[in-house]
C-alpha cells in the first residue's frame, strides 16, 4: 500500500473517496461538490490530504487533516477529520497505512497528538482507532452549534 500526501492534481482520485465518505455520514453524492471542496482546501494550504494508492496505483482510501492548536496544552494538533477506504479495498492494510503516514508526518511536524471523532454507531471505525493506538477521550465532551 502506497500513501502519498495528495495535491491538487490528485483530486480527481480522491474526490469519489471523499463523496463516498460524505454519502455515509447522510450527505448526498456530490462528486463535482466533493472536488472542489478538495481543491480549494489544497490550493489554500488549510488541510492535509492522504491518499492510498493499491498497488495498481488506484486511490482506495484517504483522509483529511487540519491543523489546529490546543490552548491547554500550548501545542500544535491535528484534527483528523475525514477518512474512507473504499468498500472494495477493506482488510487490505489501506486505513493503517494511512493512519501510521499520518501518524509519522504529525511526528515530522512537531505535532503532540491527533484528534479525530466517528459516529457512535460507527463500531467498525471505533475497532480500527483503538487498534491504531486512539484513546477516547474521558474528559470532554464535544459540542457543536449549528450556525443558521
Amino acid at each position: 500500500m502506497n500513501v502519498i500526501r495528495a495535491q491538487v492534481t490528485d483530486v480527481a482520485d480522491a474526490a469519489p473517496l471523499f463523496a463516498a465518505y460524505r454519502e455515509f455520514y447522510g450527505e448526498p453524492y456530490d462528486l463535482e461538490a466533493s472536488g472542489t471542496f478538495l481543491t480549494d482546501r489544497l490550493t489554500h494550504d488549510e488541510s492535509i490530504v492522504l491518499l492510498a494508492r493499491g498497488d495498481d496505483g488506484s486511490a482506495v482510501g484517504f483522509t483529511q487533516i487540519y491543523p489546529i492548536f490546543s490552548s491547554t496544552q500550548l501545542t500544535r494538533v491535528w484534527l483528523l477529520n475525514d477518512l474512507f477506504v473504499d468498500p472494495a479495498a477493506r482488510g487490505t492494510g489501506a486505513v493503517d497505512a494511512l493512519l501510521d503516514a499520518a501518524a509519522a508526518l504529525a511526528k515530522d511536524a512537531g505535532v503532540t497528538a491527533i484528534e479525530l471523532a466517528t459516529a457512535h454507531t460507527n463500531l467498525r471505525a471505533q475497532a480500527v482507532y483503538d487498534r491504531n493506538g486512539y484513546v477516547l477521550d474521558e474528559v470532554f465532551r464535544t459540542y457543536e452549534r449549528p450556525i443558521d
